[in-house]
């Protein structure tokens, strides 16, 4: 009785770390417990509930009498689609039967301590080129595509520098939109730049919230109405914060 209740322990921990990583790598709420069922139901523990927030997962497991629950606390969150993908690739080979337990956890636990985000410049470089590529898909000119790069990577870079020391979003988001339309402003008045609105356009685009967007949206169709209508206001929030930032800069013009 005490192995099969160990055992389930064991097997609830694996659910938990798969859920973990792949909530807090940007992973959609079904997904989180679709995975953590089917990693259950692979190692023998057919009923299991799961309930996942953006900021928590519940799991309970009715292996082993009484019936076991975890609960766990999820206080960061990024994207990481590398990770999301490589969970997966676990899952699918623990329902194959290709991983017993502890090399599932042994897997999970070495994903988890991956750093796989790109090195900060190439993040500001890949930023600034994409602010200029939005602004010219945006219908703006060739001759507004340089202070779009510029005030697009110079804006990601306020939001990382701010976010490091202010660990809120809204205030690094409002901030460095604020300085995004700044500068697209000074671009515009000593005559380097021409449309104002789509220098803007462009550079804030970086910033703007796509996958907490389509998150909601398919976590609401899926039912998931708690997560959904969360991460849809984070997701309003931080558009929130970027139109007030640049409303700010064109308040005083």
């Amino acid at each position: 009785m005490e192995k099969q209740v160990e055992q389930t322990y064991d097997i609830m921990e694996v659910c938990l770390l798969a859920g973990k990583v792949m909530l807090q790598s940007g992973g959609e709420t079904y997904r989180v417990e679709d995975t953590m069922m089917r990693i259950a139901a692979s190692f023998g523990i057919e009923k299991t509930h799961s309930y996942v927030t953006p900021t928590g997962i519940i799991f309970s497991a009715e292996g082993a009498e009484p019936t076991k629950t975890k609960l766990i606390r999820i206080s960061e969150r990024s994207t990481d689609l590398k990770k999301v993908a490589m969970v997966n690739s676990v899952s699918r080979r623990i329902s194959s039967g290709e991983l017993k337990l502890e090399e599932a956890l042994d897997q999970l636990k070495e994903i988890d301590s991956l750093n796989l985000t790109f090195p900060f410049m190439v993040q500001v470089a890949a930023a600034s080129l994409a602010s200029g590529c939005f602004m010219i898909m945006f219908n703006g000119g060739w001759n507004d595509f340089i202070p779009s790069l510029i005030s697009g990577g110079i804006g990601y870079l306020s939001f990382i520098y701010f976010h490091r020391f202010v660990p809120i979003k809204f205030f690094s988001e409002f901030l460095a939109s604020f300085i995004i339309g700044l500068m697209s402003f000074i671009f515009v008045k000593i005559g380097i730049g021409h449309q104002l609105d789509k220098i803007i356009i462009g550079s804030v685009m970086t910033l703007v919230p796509g996958l907490l967007v389509t998150n909601a949206i398919r976590d609401l169709m899926a039912g998931h109405l708690v997560s959904g209508l969360s991460k849809g206001a984070e997701a309003f929030l931080t558009a929130f914060a970027i139109g007030a930032g640049i409303a700010v800069v064109l308040s005083f013009l």
